[in-house]
């Protein structure tokens, strides 16, 4: 009986733990101070209509499936930082691989993606 409850109070501890491990990646507020302090570029990977619905403000759009080959078009400066967006942090995980494939070797996910941009409070910008 006892080993049962250290292992559900284990698990229960540890549980946080797994899932920021989920949404790992850039936090939005560490977002907002690399736009603010470093000139970060903030690169949305969801199709237009996702993006037209709703963005981080001052995002560009460019598409997962075309981001290869068109981020050194949009962000000339390797140097900067980049921040990869989605709605959900899934598809700026593999945007981030790509992007530092090319050189781009600041480049982040923001962790949660736009869901978690919104639940942070912060404002979006649709169209």
């Amino acid at each position: 009986m006892l080993i049962t409850i250290a292992l559900a109070s284990g698990s229960l501890l540890l549980w946080p733990v797994v899932q920021g491990a989920a949404t790992a990646g850039l936090n939005p507020a560490g977002a907002v101070q690399l736009i603010n302090r470093e000139k970060a570029v903030v690169i949305d990977v969801c199709d237009a209509g996702e993006f037209a619905a709703g963005h981080v403000g001052g995002a560009k759009n460019i598409p997962l499936t075309e981001l290869e080959s068109r981020l050194a078009a949009v962000v000339k400066n390797k140097a900067l930082p980049v921040i990869l967006v989605c709605q959900s942090g899934a598809r700026s995980g593999r945007a981030v691989a790509i992007a530092k494939k090319l050189g781009y070797d600041n480049a982040q996910s923001m962790g949660g993606g736009l869901a978690g941009w919104k639940a942070a409070g912060l404002p979006i910008e649709k169209g």
